[in-house]
């Protein structure tokens, strides 16, 4: 039940940095969302959690850091497509 969490967790962070960077505009690309916030909510989240102090809880900075971390990842996905998109 904990990975169904943590995927869902993952999905919802990653649909959420790709609106608001405003990728949406043909839909959300799932694969992205998923990869992006399970990536982004792992490193972004655990570090900012541990910078905090706060340790590996469930707490508010954890959330800041998980969508900050998929922020990063998806703005980086998003410069690699398009560099893909123009060769």
């Amino acid at each position: 039940m904990l990975i169904i969490g943590i995927v869902l967790w993952g999905m919802l962070i990653g649909a959420a940095a790709q609106l608001i960077l405003g990728t949406g505009r043909k839909g959300l690309n799932w694969g992205m969302a998923l990869a992006s916030g399970l990536i982004g909510s792992f490193v972004g989240g655990l570090l900012i959690s541990l910078i905090a102090g706060d340790g590996i809880e469930f707490r508010p900075s954890g959330i800041i850091g998980s969508i900050i971390g998929a922020l990063i990842v998806s703005a980086i996905w998003i410069a690699v497509d398009r560099q893909r998109a123009e060769k």
